[in-house]
């Protein structure tokens, strides 16, 4: 049986000792700063994105990596006799997983590679590649390790907070009158991923005491008050949000059994701004690693 090689983007948010650690193979987008072009998580790297951020003149724009990239990246592992899963950024927000299939399409034999649309973001779906990475070190095949990612992309819950609704606005997520008025009254959208992979607030609450409160009512629904849970969290460097916060209730109100925290990358970061908070949780237990 030949080994099962990760394929992941940088959207994934999975730390470079990660990556390494599982031989997971990374495929960067691009964040554009006007002339400048740079790859993400590779030329490019959080606490950096953010601090250019700061003194931009412009919103950033991003770029999908071409089937190209994907290509070069699948016969080179298949050509070392491995058999591939690639698992990327919700195709509702990003045309990469296209990319990625579109690669698979142009090989000679496209028996060993699958590719899966995530219907995720950020550490949301890191966390699914790193289970499947961990499952296929253990010896799983390429089906028993498609069959992880999509067991655990399931079960996860997964919510967002966002510190100001000025990126949300820009990048065309809301109208300019509904991010002003949001802004005045100091709403703050909890956001989450539908099974479609679409962006949607499921709640908008004033002031983020009262998000974070609704957050964990959120999750209680899902897992039960006092459930075992594995959590992981996402939030930009350099920034106060709410990361914090939430963890510290999470702790109140849940048994945290696996635990993990990450940073928000470039292109999540050019969408949803500085201060972003995410939370992904699976049932305690499922398989994920953390």
């Amino acid at each position: 049986m030949s080994k099962v090689v990760l394929v992941t983007d940088s959207t994934s948010d999975i730390p470079l000792a990660t990556r390494e650690r599982l031989g997971i193979e990374m495929v960067p987008l691009r964040v554009i700063f006007g002339e400048e072009s740079y790859l993400d998580n590779v030329r490019l790297l959080p606490a950096q994105f953010y601090d250019k951020l700061k003194n931009a003149n412009a919103l950033p724009t991003t770029s999908q990596p071409s089937p190209a990239q994907f290509l070069e990246v699948y016969e080179r592992l298949i050509a070392e006799g491995s058999s591939v899963v690639s698992v990327h950024l919700s195709s509702a927000m990003s045309g990469t997983y296209q990319s990625a299939t579109i690669a698979r399409s142009m090989l000679d034999d496209d028996s060993r590679v699958t590719v899966i649309d995530s219907r995720s973001a950020s550490y949301g779906y890191g966390a699914l590649v790193v289970a499947a990475a961990e499952a296929a070190a253990r010896g799983a095949s390429r089906e028993e390790v498609e069959a992880e990612v999509l067991r655990l992309r399931g079960e996860m819950k997964l919510y967002f907070l966002v510190s100001t609704l000025e990126y949300l606005q820009k990048g065309g997520r809301i109208g300019k009158a509904a991010a002003i008025f949001g802004t005045l009254l100091n709403i703050k959208p909890i956001l989450t991923i539908g099974d479609d992979g679409v962006i949607f607030p499921i709640d908008k609450v004033r002031g983020q005491k009262r998000a974070v409160a609704r957050i964990v009512e959120l999750l209680e629904s899902d897992f039960g008050p006092g459930a075992a849970i594995d959590l992981a969290v996402v939030d930009t460097p350099g920034e106060v949000g709410a990361a914090d916060d939430l963890v510290e209730a999470l702790r109140a109100r849940f048994k945290i059994a696996g635990f993990h925290r990450s940073e928000i990358g470039s292109v999540i970061g050019t969408h949803a701004g500085p201060g972003t908070a995410g939370l992904f949780v699976f049932p305690a237990g499922s398989g994920h690693v953390v």
